[in-house]
């Protein structure tokens, strides 16, 4: 078995110093539960079985093809073959450019930094002071602890002092972190700072915490670890990020590696799973330019410099969008967006750290289908508030390819629409051949691209050619639904709480009203759009639009 940096303690908890409430959750009773440090690989991840079932799969493709009869190459749908088809190949062929850049730099650029910030770490560099920047609201006890042991691990591993800046919003976490710390924490040099938030929400603790360091000694080139309360930090996860910047003076941030522990449905596992590895395959495209898409919330490290600037603190406090619809309203969640944004903007370089790992830790509560879309339209709001700020920034303020990909972001909701637009259209003339024809054609797509995703997943999973299809469309149909409504945000897990622009109720309904009529336009142009390309209808002339307004 091969081990990513794990977690020495997974299971093996100490029991609290308090009774366990009924909400709380027991790791080592959770049927569901995957040991996250199994990261088999080579043979014991390409076993004869899964060769067996992805070769069965494939054969199981090419008798549905030749059961059928072949209908894509008749003379009505012959157009909308080739416009899924050149779909198809713009699609994937972006797909395996990220996929050969992330090669390129898992195997050769990243490796050449590792070995040299591992010779910086062995030769006795070790940073001034370790700074642990951490939010929670009402975590369970046992997520806590495991957070709260990761930090200490790594504090007495690196052998310097440390500091947790805790966000707090109740008593509860902050009873749970002091007692633990006082039982297993004794013998290091390390300082809880509590900022007890005076509003609510993530973004005022993180303002709140980084007006504190403002006020203490915090120096310029100190590193500071942004982390959420359910993010448990895999053994050498800091050592491998810190010697980084001592390496490169121009780095002002990193992004870690993550995987999920998930307690909840088996599919939701799954998908989650997927997504993660659709992230790492990304996060190492991006950084091959020297930028990354996010810096995401569960773990990056700042240079402190950056943090300290009021500009800095204000955008996290108060990040706000202009919206000729929605007017001017705050964001809700996406801090890691307003970082990110903050970076890219002042042209600071960027990197991700693929074998700094941690673990999140989802517990899914209630329906996973709710939580699951909940999720999309964070994610895809996030998304979409901060992507048209950063693509008006322009090409010289990034790498082009940066610029590129978030124009990309944009333009792939729609695409990803097309397609399942045009077999519908062809069934309608063609016959329910067509649709098997489609239904074989995503099949076969999705498998060629899971085996790339394969390789960046801790196991293959026959589910995910479907899961990846299905979490396409899901995610293109949500973001179409959010570019019209950007100020409504919704943060489940966190409290359930939600956010909008404001206004009378008599305005709201108005602007809600004009929301679902952008929406059906933008949804009715694109079907009518795609029809007339396709040939499938034709526009009307001049003779009938004039006769139609009787001019």
């Amino acid at each position: 078995m091969v081990r990513k940096p794990g977690l020495p303690w997974f299971g093996a908890m100490t029991q609290p110093s308090e009774p366990v409430a009924a909400c709380d959750i027991r790791f080592d009773r959770a049927v569901n539960l995957d040991d996250p440090t199994d990261w088999s690989g080579g043979r014991k991840k390409w076993t004869p079985a899964a060769l067996a079932a992805i070769a069965i799969y494939f054969a199981l493709c090419l008798i549905g093809i030749m059961s059928f009869q072949n209908a894509i190459w008749d003379i009505e749908t012959q157009a909308i073959t080739l416009t899924i088809g050149a779909l198809g190949l713009w699609r994937y062929g972006w797909w395996f450019t990220h996929a050969a850049r992330a090669l390129v730099y898992g195997r050769f650029v990243y490796p050449r930094m590792r070995r040299r910030g591992k010779e910086v770490w062995d030769a006795g560099w070790r940073p001034r002071h370790m700074h642990f920047m951490m939010t929670t609201y009402k975590e369970h006890r046992e997520i806590t602890e495991m957070v709260v042991r990761s930090i200490v691990s790594e504090i007495r591993n690196s052998g310097v002092p440390g500091t947790i800046w805790l966000g707090s919003s109740d008593r509860f976490d902050e009873d749970i972190i002091v007692n633990f710390l006082e039982r297993e924490a004794g013998d290091l040099d390390l300082t809880l700072r509590i900022i007890r938030q005076n509003v609510s929400g993530k973004r005022a603790a993180i303002g709140l915490v980084l007006r504190a360091m403002c006020r203490l000694p915090v120096e310029d080139d100190d590193l500071v670890i942004f982390m959420d309360g359910d993010f448990i930090l895999a053994e050498g996860a800091v050592a491998r990020c810190m010697p980084l910047f001592k390496l490169y003076p121009d780095l002002q941030a990193c992004t870690t590696d993550e995987e999920v522990i998930c307690i909840g449905p088996r599919w939701i596992e799954t998908w989650l799973k997927m997504r993660f590895a659709q992230r790492r395959l990304a996060m190492q495209s991006h950084a091959l330019s020297g930028r990354v898409l996010t810096l995401t919330g569960r773990m990056s490290v700042f240079r402190a410099r950056n943090l300290l600037q009021l500009e800095f603190i204000r955008l996290l406090e108060a990040d706000h969008l202009d919206n000729w619809l929605w007017g001017n309203f705050r964001f809700l969640s996406g801090d890691d967006k307003s970082t990110w944004y903050y970076m890219l903007k002042n042209g600071a370089r960027m990197c991700y750290v693929p074998d700094a790992l941690g673990y999140t830790v989802e517990v899914i509560e209630g329906s996973g289908l709710d939580r699951m879309v909940q999720n999309f339209r964070r994610w895809s709001g996030n998304m979409l508030r901060n992507g048209s700020r950063a693509l008006k920034l322009g090409p010289r303020r990034m790498p082009f390819f940066i610029w590129w990909c978030l124009l990309d972001q944009r333009l792939s909701m729609w695409t990803m629409l097309v397609s399942p637009v045009l077999a519908v259209s062809a069934m309608v003339l063609q016959g329910f051949d067509y649709i098997l024809a489609y239904v074989f054609f995503i099949a076969i797509s999705r498998m060629l691209l899971s085996l790339v995703l394969f390789t960046y997943s801790r196991r293959i999973h026959m589910a995910y050619p479907w899961i990846l299809y299905f979490n396409q469309l899901i995610n293109a149909s949500v973001k179409v639904y959010c570019i019209f409504r950007l100020s409504k945000q919704r943060w489940s897990n966190r409290g359930n709480q939600t956010a909008g622009a404001g206004g009378s109720e008599l305005v709201e309904r108005a602007r809600n009203a004009m929301a679902s009529w952008c929406t059906a336009v933008a949804i009715a142009l694109l079907f009518l759009a795609t029809l007339h390309y396709t040939r499938m209808i034709e526009a009307p002339s001049a003779f009938i639009i004039s006769s139609a307004l009787g001019l």
